[in-house]
């Protein structure tokens, strides 16, 4: 059976008696067309079968309307709101979006920038890996003049615009708190230094221990990926301390490590806050499922993803000010439940 033609705007045009212009411009709600021509325009192409033909107006325009975006893992609760957001704003816009994952790899990423270039996607934000020590797969969309809008975990690029919370500010809070509460041996449990997030926190951990006069111990530091399983193995570690070596407060870089951490610690009888207390970061939906809820720092996924997605589309669309890179950052918010409240009236 041979194929069915395609149907096109002239098809349509003299389906309704109307000139090929008027067709067109009513597919693009084109404010000269009224509303009720553009109501019939639209059902005829619906009745008929007309598909619009992306690829040919994106050769004439030399745009795609798709926005290539890379995050480290989708199966995180925060990067599912960036994403949402994102995904919202992009619409409302008039973008596609072109979503991949570089699973915690940078050849995964070096691969997925690969297929965005390709697909000549207009612009790219990108969320880096965990073990990313280059950026120089991004060098193509440099060159292109192709812009890239970095958020949450960023690259100091001085042609990019970054996208990020005062990760230093919001560890130095989250530290300081467990120093108010009477604590004086506080772990933290650090994710890799190669990523902005994780070293800002890690300074913001140390400059509030001394700020307080205590001595900075690297026993007291733990780095990993920060997964549910080095949430256990940070417990474990804990517990083979000698129990006047412990430590009585843990900070955590995320609230995955943080209260799977919490939760084998009370599996082997340590009170919380009573004898560690706790406190996280990201204000994940477990943070408030755990028993005792746990306190972290909240800042909105949903805010992020919208503020570097308009960022970006600012700088497509040619929006005054636009192209003036800088880093925006963002504000957190301590919030304080019962993993760490060992003054009951704080």
């Amino acid at each position: 059976m041979p194929d069915q033609k395609e149907v096109t705007i002239y098809d349509i045009a003299r389906h309704l008696n109307l000139s090929a212009t008027t067709v067109s411009r009513g597919l693009k709600d084109h404010p000269t067309i009224s509303k009720q021509t553009r109501k019939k325009i639209a059902e005829a192409a619906l009745l008929l079968g007309y598909r619009s033909n992306t690829f040919a107006s994106s050769l004439r325009s030399k745009r795609t309307n798709t926005i290539g975006v890379i995050v480290p893992r989708l199966n995180s609760q925060f990067m599912s709101g960036v994403l949402a957001a994102m995904e919202h704003t992009a619409s409302r816009e008039g973008y596609n979006l072109l979503i991949t994952q570089s699973l915690e790899k940078e050849e995964k990423e070096k691969v997925n920038a690969n297929i965005m270039f390709n697909k000549r996607v207009d612009g790219l934000l990108i969320s880096l890996a965990y073990d990313t020590k280059s950026v120089q797969h991004l060098q193509p969309f440099l060159e292109k003049k192709i812009p890239i809008v970095f958020f949450d975990r960023t690259w100091d690029l001085p042609t990019c615009t970054s996208v990020t919370v005062d990760n230093y500010k919001a560890a130095y809070d989250a530290t300081k708190h467990l120093l108010d509460q009477g604590c004086r041996r506080v772990l933290h449990l650090a994710g890799t230094k190669e990523r902005n997030v994780y070293a800002d926190r890690l300074r913001g951990y140390r400059h509030a221990l001394r700020d307080a006069n205590i001595t900075y111990n690297e026993k007291l530091v733990l780095f990993s990926q920060l997964l549910e399983s080095d949430g256990v193995a940070a417990a474990a570690y804990i517990l083979n301390m000698k129990p006047d070596q412990r430590p009585d407060a843990v900070f955590g870089s995320n609230d995955t490590a943080s209260a799977h951490c919490m939760l084998a610690l009370m599996e082997a009888g340590i009170r919380i806050p009573e004898d560690i207390a706790i406190v996280g970061f990201n204000n994940d939906p477990i943070s408030r499922v755990v028993k005792p809820a746990l306190s972290t720092v909240d800042y909105s996924s949903q805010h992020l993803g919208d503020i570097a997605m308009m960022s970006l589309i600012e700088h497509l669309n040619g929006m005054k000010g636009a192209t003036n890179t800088n880093s925006i950052i963002l504000k957190s918010e301590l919030i304080v439940r019962d993993s760490s409240r060992k003054k009951r009236n704080l």
